[in-house]
């Protein structure tokens, strides 16, 4: 006996072996039973999964002889052993015509076919007409099958099969009981292979199954045609190698291990692979399909993991990948896949598109950005040099300079010299002199302007200045804090209008100038936050000595007596004065601050209080930080931290966002094994997220409630009827936050 193939010898026999079609058979075996049968039947779908096998079922089920269970002896189990069945099965039963309608689309084969309808059947119960691939009939062959679809005889049952059901006349169509068969998943193909090569009593590898199941495209007869296939290619055997090659497509491992670098973001280990796939020869641009499609396999199983489907029999595998991103880095690498095969034509070769697409999701992938370090800025005029931290600077004594600032007794010499000496005229400088030692050597520094850099010319350092200025105030390096009388109240001194200005006017005052000079040692934060902080006081009690000016004048007018000089430098010292204070209580604070945030926290049960105050320090970002930002802490027994997540943020809780919260926790001394648990809150509690939402909303009410009082703002009101929008104030505090 000739070999028969496996598609035809394991075809179906009864509803009950059938596979993959349950809605169909369940629906056809209680017409059976019931008796409520129709007169035409459609059967649609794709090829290979049923259609005809159905139609040929449903003909044993109206003519098995042997089990007539009904009223007219129709049943739903054929037995498989009487004539009529077993001659359905053979093909040669006489009262099932098989047409062809892709080699039959003529009206007058149509018509002669109808002719015969009118006779009773010969052998069985009943005549029935399949015809198969229906959609090819030609229009004149469909309207003259109309009449007799509609009302045939009593013994006529007509079934019609195709796979493209949308050529079919709205009138066919309206005329028959029509089902739709579904793609066979690779599951199922799967499943049903397993059994056919067992009982074939055929070695097999299951991994080779899922390959034979995915390369069937929804169909079990090419399935099993390929199974056929693969057994004589693998000499009797049916393995994961020779199918691979058989088919000539590309090794679903080999995409695996492409994710698995990306999980492990190792760019060294995704190019290897690259190459790896490079010596098969594969298609590029569908090894990048097959990425993608496994990139959104895995957001399905982060999101729902039990509507993963197991369609390369990897649905473990898969889950314990999708334990390994952020569901914002799955989001990303699908959407850059997707651009990358659209941008596969405008590359010079699909490989290079293929590790420049892989690259690019490594590059972009939403980690967050590390903090940069907080690294004071250069001043105007200082070289750009990189500064050691603090604490790997070893003491070293710095040689004696001329520092900016003037001790108690030079500062009251200048002072005194600068209130008798007449102002100065239109040409001369109105700056304050900077002192140098006329025993230093002039260097490179000394012919640069200011603000490169280079010492400010000293207009009183010629024969004509007074000795006091020629001579250097010798200081230590570290005296830079001010002291009673500070250079700076000396240098408001000398910005200030000078008395005896008679009709010459007052002068636009000069902020002083830093000592910028590479020759003055490099100063600490602190002095120079107090420079910046004095040089805007200096300008301040400018401005106000000279409205104190124009007081005098008027009170002169007036003929009161005025004394602007003691005003000025009253003004001048305490302005001075509160300024340096105020820049050094910033200093102070922000180096406390600044010492709380490094402070380690070893030894320390981790308390709600503590997880609100060390929050911002935790090195976390993106949703991460989202997540962590809905979470109370329940308990610290100091080596298990329990927290509880708003049931808001579940869908995020995953293992990879509660990794880097441990290891953030872990980085400020807490090295805890975390454990997350989704509790809806009762509000009492506040999380970091509700505590940044009301400190931010006192904020803005208090920049609001100061912007109202503010007696500008309150004549911009009255005057032009400006209106204050409360939703565009940004408090400074916030600002100043940002910038940083």
């Amino acid at each position: 006996m000739s070999y028969q193939v496996l598609a035809r010898k394991w075809r179906p026999r009864t509803f009950h072996e059938l596979v993959g079609q349950e809605h169909v058979q369940r629906a056809l075996v209680n017409a059976l039973d019931q008796g409520r049968l129709h007169h035409a039947y459609l059967f649609t779908g794709t090829r290979g999964v049923g259609k005809t096998t159905l139609a040929r079922i449903l003909a044993k089920c109206l003519n098995c002889t042997d089990k007539g269970e009904g009223d007219d002896g129709v049943t739903s189990t054929p037995c498989g052993r009487c004539d009529s069945c077993q001659s359905i099965d053979q093909g040669r039963f006489v009262d099932l015509i098989e047409v062809d309608a892709a080699s039959r689309t003529k009206v007058e084969d149509t018509r002669e076919l109808l002719d015969n309808v009118q006779y009773a059947p010969t052998q069985g119960r009943y005549k029935v007409y399949l015809i198969d691939e229906v959609h090819m009939l030609s229009t004149s062959s469909f309207n003259a099958l109309l009449k007799t679809l509609e009302e045939p005889p009593p013994h006529v049952k007509f079934l019609l099969a195709t796979t493209d059901p949308q050529k079919l006349p709205p009138t066919v169509l309206s005329r028959c009981l029509q089902f739709t068969l579904k793609h066979m998943p690779p599951e199922r193909i799967v499943g049903h292979l397993s059994k056919v090569l067992e009982a074939e009593q055929v070695p097999y590898e299951e991994s080779a199954l899922w390959l034979l199941g995915k390369a069937a495209a929804g169909s079990m007869r090419d399935a099993m045609s390929l199974t056929d296939q693969s057994i004589a290619f693998g000499q009797g055997e049916v393995r994961h190698a020779d199918v691979a090659a058989m088919l000539g497509t590309l090794d679903h491992r080999h995409v695996l291990a492409l994710i698995e670098a990306l999980a492990e973001v190792d760019a060294a280990r995704v190019l290897r692979e690259v190459a790896s796939l490079a010596e098969q020869g594969p298609d590029f641009g569908a090894v990048l399909d097959d990425l993608t499609s496994v990139m959104h396999r895995l957001a399905i199983g982060q999101m729902v993991p039990s509507a993963l489907d197991n369609g390369h029999g990897d649905r473990e595998a898969l889950l314990a990948l999708a334990a390994q991103f952020a569901a914002e880095d799955i989001q990303l690498y699908y959407q850059i896949g997707v651009q990358g095969r659209a941008d596969m034509a405008h590359a010079p070769d699909a490989r290079t598109a293929l590790e420049m697409t892989l690259l690019r999701m490594l590059a972009f992938r939403p980690q967050g950005v590390p903090r940069p370090a907080k690294t004071p800025l250069p001043m105007r005029g200082e070289p750009e040099q990189p500064q050691p931290a603090r604490a790997e600077q070893p003491p070293q004594s710095e040689p004696e300079q001329p520092s900016s600032y003037e001790e108690p007794s030079a500062g009251s010499a200048q002072v005194a010299a600068s209130m008798d000496a007449p102002p100065p005229g239109p040409s001369e400088p109105s700056g304050p002199s900077q002192p140098v030692a006329d025993h230093e050597p002039a260097t490179a520094a000394d012919s640069l302007p200011p603000w490169e850099g280079g010492v400010p010319e000293d207009p009183t350092s010629g024969a004509d200045a007074p000795a006091e200025s020629r001579e250097p105030a010798e200081a230590p390096a570290d005296s830079r804090e001010p002291t009673d009388a500070p250079a700076d109240s000396v240098a408001i001194a000398e910005a200030l209008p000078q008395e005896g200005m008679g009709a010459e006017g007052p002068h636009e005052p000069q902020a002083p100038m830093l000592d910028v000079s590479p020759a003055a040692p490099a100063a600490s934060a602190e002095a120079l936050a107090v420079s910046q902080v004095d040089a805007a006081a200096a300008e301040v009690v400018a401005t106000s000595a000279g409205e104190l000016e124009q007081e005098g004048v008027s009170a002169a007018a007036a003929g009161r007596p005025t004394d602007s000089s003691g005003a000025i430098s009253e003004v001048a010292t305490e302005v001075a004065s509160e300024s340096t204070t105020e820049a050094t209580n910033e200093a102070t604070t922000e180096a406390e601050a600044e010492a709380v945030t490094t402070a380690p926290l070893d030894g320390q049960r981790l308390t709600h209080a503590l997880w609100l105050e060390h929050f911002d320090d935790l090195a976390i970002s993106g949703l991460t930080r989202n997540l962590a930002a809905h979470c109370i802490v329940a308990g610290d027994d100091g080596e298990r931290l329990h927290l509880q997540l708003d049931p808001s943020q579940s869908a995020m809780n995953a293992d990879v966002h509660q990794n880097r919260i441990r290891d953030a926790l872990e980085a400020l001394g807490y090295a805890r094994r975390l454990e997350v648990d989704v509790v809806e809150l009762d509000g009492r509690v506040e999380t970091p997220r509700q505590m940044a939402e009301r400190l931010a909303a006192e904020r803005h009410a208090q920049a609001v409630e100061a912007l109202k009082r503010d007696p500008h703002i309150q004549q911009l009101q009255q005057t032009f009827g400006a209106r204050l929008v409360e939703s565009t104030v940004t408090p400074a505090g916030e600002t100043r936050k940002a910038r940083r």
